[in-house]
C-alpha cells in the first residue's frame, strides 16, 4: 500500500503537477508559514501515517491532548468569551464591563495601565502622564470596590493581565469578595502573574528574578487552600508574539518559562499535582490560519509530555494545557482599519479550531485609540457569530486528521523541542534571560518580519498591497486628562481618612516578612484591607528586595 502510495504521488508530480506549474507559474517560489515552515503542494497519508496516530493523536480529554483538553469540547460548554477592557478612572471600566455583560460576555478581562503594573501610585512622580492611559488606574481597594460595582463576583469569572503586582490586585480581589459575603472558595479567574516573559517581551518587572519568582510561589500556595478556583498564573506567550516572535518562539519560550515556574514550585515544597492544575496558559493568534491552528494543537502535546515524563505529574489535569487566547494587536493596521474585522475574525476562527478555552477578540480601531463601544461590540459579536452559525463548534476537534494540520503540528512541536533544549544547555530560561538569549531571538524575528512588509515580501492588504491614498482616521476616544487629577484627590483623600499608624505597621510587618521565607500574601492582604496603597505596598517590598535593573544580577 505505501509503495503504491508512494508511486501515486510519483505520478501526479511527474504527469500533472509539474507539467501545470511549468506552464503557469505559481504565486511565489518558495510557500511557507509565518515560522518559515516550507509549505508542501500536497500531504498525503504518507505525512501522517495510521500507526503514528495513538502516541501522537489519542482522543479528546485523553493525554496527549493534542485533540482538545475535554472530550467534547464545544458539544458541552463554549469558550468564555473574555473580552479585555480597563481605561481611565474605575467608574469608566466598570461602566464598560456591564456594558458588555449585558451584551453576552460571559467573563471580565482586566487591563491596568502602566503605574499599577509597576507598583507606582498615580501621584508618583513616574506616573506622570500615564494614568488611566493604556488600563484603569488602581492605587488601592476603595478603587476596586468601585471598579468591581455590582458584579457579582461568585458568577462572573475575572481574569487580570497584572504580573509585578499581581499579588495585591489578588489581595483586593479577595478582600472585596469577603466584604460581599462572596466565600473565596467560590471566586473564579486569573492573575497573569507571569514575570519572566517581562524581563525579555514586555517590561513591567519591578524586583530582580529571585524575588520576583517567591512572589510567583507564595501566590500558588496561598491560592491552594485559600481560593482553590482560582487560576495562580497564566503563562503568557501573548506578548512574546506581540514583541515580534514567530508562532514556534512563541510557544518555545512560554513552555520554557512554565518548566522554570514548576521547578521554582518544586524547589519551595509544593507538589506538583497540588498546583499544576490551576496553571494556565495565554497564547496570541494570528492571520496564518492552519500554522496558528497547529502551534495550539502542538503546545497542548508538549506540556502533557513535560509535566507526564519530567516532572512525574500522576494527575491528568495537572498535564492539561489550558489557555485563553487574544487576537493579534500587532497585525491590526489604522489604514483601511475596518479590514481588521476580518483580521480579527480569521484569528478568532483559528484559536477554535484550535481548542482555546477563553476568547478576547480585538475591535477594529484598537490601531488607532481604544476601543470605541461600538467596535467592542462588533468584537464580541464576531465569537458569537462563530459560536452560534458557523457549525464549527459541532463537532470535536474538526481540523483533525489533516494530514497538512498534523504534519504541521509535528513540526512545530519539532522545532520548539529544540530551541527548548538550546534553553536547557544554558540551564534554564532565567540564565538564558540573563544572557538575552531569548531577546535576541525574538529582535531577530521582529526585523525579519518588518523587513518582509517593507520589501513587499509580506503582504498586508491597505499597507502594501490595494493601498489607497486616503488619509489615515485620526483616533476619537482619547482618555480625559482629568482623570489623574481625580486619582491624585482620591489618594489624597484616603490617606487623610485613614488609620495612617495602622497602616504604616502593617507595611513594616511586610517588610519583616520579605527578609524571611514566610508566605508573603496573607500579609499583603492585610495592608490591602487596612488601606495601604498599591504604592505603598510595592515600595515596602522593594526596600528589602530592590528593583531590577537591565543587565544586573539577580
Amino acid at each position: 500500500m505505501d509503495h503504491d502510495l508512494e508511486d501515486e504521488i510519483r505520478k501526479w508530480r511527474e504527469r500533472a503537477y509539474e507539467p501545470f506549474r511549468a506552464k503557469g507559474g505559481e504565486r511565489s517560489p518558495v510557500f511557507e508559514t509565518a515560522s518559515g515552515i516550507e509549505i508542501e503542494p500536497l500531504y498525503t497519508p504518507r505525512d501522517f501515517p495510521e500507526e503514528r496516530y495513538g502516541d501522537e493523536l489519542g482522543f479528546p480529554g485523553m493525554y496527549p491532548f493534542t485533540r482538545g483538553v475535554y472530550p467534547n469540547m464545544f458539544r458541552g460548554k463554549l469558550w468564555t468569551m473574555r473580552q479585555y477592557a480597563g481605561f481611565g478612572s474605575a467608574e469608566e471600566t466598570n461602566a464598560r464591563f456591564r456594558y458588555l455583560l449585558e451584551r453576552g460576555q460571559t467573563g471580565l478581562s482586566v487591563a491596568f495601565d502602566l503605574p499599577t503594573q509597576m507598583g507606582y501610585d498615580s501621584d508618583h512622580h513616574m506616573a506622570e502622564g500615564e494614568v488611566g492611559r493604556v488600563g484603569v488606574a488602581i492605587d488601592s481597594i476603595d478603587d476596586f470596590r468601585v471598579l468591581m460595582k455590582d458584579i457579582p463576583l461568585d458568577r462572573v469569572s475575572t481574569s487580570m493581565t497584572i504580573n509585578a503586582t499581581a499579588g495585591i490586585l489578588l489581595a483586593m480581589y479577595a478582600a472585596l469578595a469577603e466584604e460581599t459575603g462572596v466565600p473565596l472558595s467560590k471566586i473564579s479567574g486569573t492573575i497573569q502573574n507571569d514575570i519572566l516573559k517581562e524581563y525579555y517581551a514586555r517590561g513591567t518587572y519591578i524586583y530582580p528574578p529571585g524575588p520576583s519568582m517567591r512572589l510567583v510561589t507564595d501566590i500558588f500556595a496561598w491560592c491552594k487552600t485559600v481560593t482553590p478556583a482560582w487560576n495562580t498564573i497564566s503563562i503568557s506567550g501573548y506578548h512574546i508574539r506581540e514583541a515580534g516572535s514567530t508562532a514556534v518562539q512563541e510557544i518555545a519560550f512560554t513552555l520554557a518559562d512554565a518548566v522554570a515556574y514548576v521547578e521554582a514550585a518544586v524547589a519551595a515544597g509544593l507538589a506538583v499535582d497540588d498546583f499544576a492544575p490551576r496553571l494556565s496558559f495565554f497564547f496570541g493568534v494570528h492571520n496564518n490560519l492552519f500554522e496558528e491552528i497547529a502551534k495550539f494543537r502542538a503546545a497542548r502535546r508538549l506540556w502533557a509530555r513535560i509535566m507526564k515524563e519530567r516532572f512525574g505529574a500522576t494527575s491528568e489535569r495537572s498535564m492539561l494545557l489550558r489557555f485563553h487566547t487574544q487576537t493579534a494587536g500587532c497585525t491590526l493596521t489604522a489604514q483601511q482599519y475596518e479590514n481588521n474585522v476580518i483580521r480579527v475574525t480569521l484569528q478568532a476562527l483559528a484559536a477554535v479550531l484550535g481548542g482555546t478555552q477563553s476568547l478576547h477578540t480585538n475591535s477594529k480601531d484598537e490601531a488607532l485609540n481604544l476601543p470605541s463601544e461600538e467596535a467592542a461590540l462588533t468584537a464580541l459579536r464576531t465569537q458569537q457569530v462563530i459560536a452560534e452559525e458557523s457549525g464549527v463548534c459541532d463537532t470535536v476537534d474538526p481540523v483533525g486528521g489533516s494530514w497538512f494540520v498534523e504534519r504541521l503540528t509535528a513540526e512545530i512541536e519539532s522545532r520548539a523541542v529544540a530551541l527548548m533544549k538550546t534553553i536547557e544547555e544554558m540551564g534554564g530560561m532565567i540564565p538564558a534571560i540573563e544572557a538575552r538569549f531569548p531577546q535576541r531571538e525574538i529582535e531577530r524575528s521582529a526585523y525579519r518580519y518588518q523587513r518582509g512588509i517593507e520589501e513587499g515580501a509580506i503582504g498586508v492588504v491597505g499597507v502594501n498591497r490595494y493601498a489607497e491614498a486616503k488619509p489615515v482616521r485620526s483616533g476619537l476616544f482619547r482618555i480625559d486628562p482629568a482623570v489623574a487629577d481625580r486619582q491624585r484627590g482620591r489618594i489624597e483623600r484616603l490617606r487623610r481618612e485613614r488609620d495612617g499608624a495602622h497602616a504604616a505597621r502593617l507595611l513594616d510587618d511586610l517588610s519583616r516578612a520579605a527578609r524571611s521565607s514566610e508566605n508573603l500574601m496573607p500579609l499583603i492582604v492585610a495592608a490591602v484591607k487596612g488601606r495601604c496603597t498599591l504604592g505603598e505596598i510595592s515600595a515596602a517590598l522593594e526596600t528589602v528586595f530592590g528593583r531590577y535593573a537591565p543587565g544586573a544580577a539577580s
